[in-house]
């Protein structure tokens, strides 16, 4: 059941990806400061669904969770669990998903660490 909410929270992270491209960028053309604003919570929002998606990857590999054909085909039973949470990034989906998550984790600290820019 785990994995069904990593993807679930995958596509939700796809749905806040798109409206944080679009929607603030439509309040700057409207000049709408709310719209402009909501970059911020849009950002929160892409870093909690990708930083869920990544925990409960690493979650499949902690527990050998086979059903996942990523794990499957990327661990087994004998390896510590150091090595299982770093087979987490160790072939191309998972650290595609890892460079997700640090990219949205960057966006996350422009949206809340930059200074305004004046308009």
């Amino acid at each position: 059941m785990m994995p069904e909410y990593g993807h679930a929270l995958l596509c939700l992270a796809l749905g806040v990806a798109l409206l944080l491209s679009v929607y603030p960028l439509w309040g700057v053309a409207r000049g709408d400061a709310r719209m402009m604003a909501s970059a911020g919570v849009f950002a929160w929002l892409l870093f909690i669904c990708v930083a869920g998606a990544f925990f409960v990857l690493v979650h499949a590999f902690v527990v050998n969770d086979f059903t996942v054909a990523y794990v499957a085909g990327n661990s087994n039973t004998q390896l510590p669990v150091w090595y299982r949470v770093a087979a987490t990034w160790g072939a191309h989906e998972g650290s595609l998903l890892l460079w997700v998550l640090l990219m949205s984790g960057w966006t996350l600290a422009v949206a809340v660490f930059s200074r305004r820019v004046p308009a």
